[in-house]
């Protein structure tokens, strides 16, 4: 299984940074005059920065898909110097990926005898970085401005993990939401993200929750969640990638796809069973129809 992530022609690229902006996961970054892909985990190889490259130093290329590895990871940027170190794991700790960090924080730890520079000195920058989240619940929520100052990414995609909220934090008229991630859509979420792993995943077609009124209590609660629509989204493509990666590498535990009775639907739960089929893993995937009035017309294990 391949995999499709951005490449760097550093000979072209000359530090504009026009393509910051359009990289919505904050994985590019402008570091000593050149853009650089500070996080191979977070690039989801859409290609939005590569449009507004005025040097063409920017492409998509394909590789084999291996599970990711944050030491071999860190064993590529060491050899890039002290601040690409440094951004990388300060993105990791941004979007909450701590067990991914306590990896790279021990591979630096390890070899130091690498490093031509001081380790101490990327690791007290990175230890006052504000975490993405703390014990599962979301530190106070920076300005837009602050975030694209920061992340150089749309505010809205950055990934995040947070505890549901419970009863007892809501009056007797509201229904807590059951939702405990962000981002939710198919083409912004990460299949390698931390919360992901071993998790049960409920992938919906984007109109069931509007039309199920117990959606989060009855079916998202205790489950995360990837949210489509096989008839509006573009690139859908990359969706199959994104599900294989979820099944192998994130390693779900069971699939549930929830789908609305209209025909174009039916394209979702073909993708997952395409994804499923094409795994090394083979991973139980529920189908559940929902009708346009609210009803749950089917409900099968595949």
């Amino acid at each position: 299984m391949k995999r499709a992530i951005i490449e760097i022609d550093e000979e072209k690229c000359n530090g504009c940074g026009s393509c910051v902006p359009n990289c919505h996961e904050g994985a590019l970054q402008i570091i000593d005059g050149k853009a650089v892909l500070i996080s191979d985990l977070m690039c989801d190889g859409l290609g939005a920065c590569i449009g507004h490259c005025p040097e063409d130093a920017l492409e998509i290329v394909e590789r084999e898909a291996e599970p990711y590895d944050e030491m071999k990871v860190m064993n590529d940027m060491i050899a890039k110097g002290k601040n690409v170190v440094t951004a990388h794991l300060k993105h990791l700790k941004e979007h909450n990926e701590l067990e991914y960090l306590k990896q790279g924080v021990a591979y630096l730890s390890q070899n130091k005898d690498k490093a031509k520079f001081n380790i101490q000195d990327v690791l007290d920058e990175v230890h006052h970085t504000p975490a993405g989240g703390n014990n599962g619940i979301l530190s106070p929520k920076p300005s837009p401005a602050e975030v694209m100052h920061h992340h150089g990414g749309c505010p809205g995609s950055q990934s995040r993990s947070f505890a549901p909220i419970t009863n007892t934090q809501t009056s007797m008229q509201d229904t807590p939401s059951a939702l405990t991630q962000w981002p939710v859509q198919m083409h912004l979420i990460n299949p390698v993200a931390s919360f992901f792993q071993g998790s049960d995943l409920l992938i919906a077609a984007d109109c069931v929750a509007y039309s199920l009124g117990n959606f989060h209590n009855q079916f998202l609660q205790g489950k995360k969640l990837a949210i489509a629509c096989p008839k509006l989204d573009s690139n859908k493509e990359i969706y199959l990638d994104k599900v294989i990666r979820l099944i192998n590498d994130a390693k779900v535990n069971t699939i549930t796809v929830m789908i609305m009775e209209v025909p174009c639907c039916g394209g979702l739960l073909n993708l997952v069973l395409n994804a499923a089929e094409a795994a090394t893993r083979k991973v139980p995937v529920k189908a559940i129809t929902v009708g346009i009035e609210g009803e749950i017309l089917s409900e099968e294990w595949m």
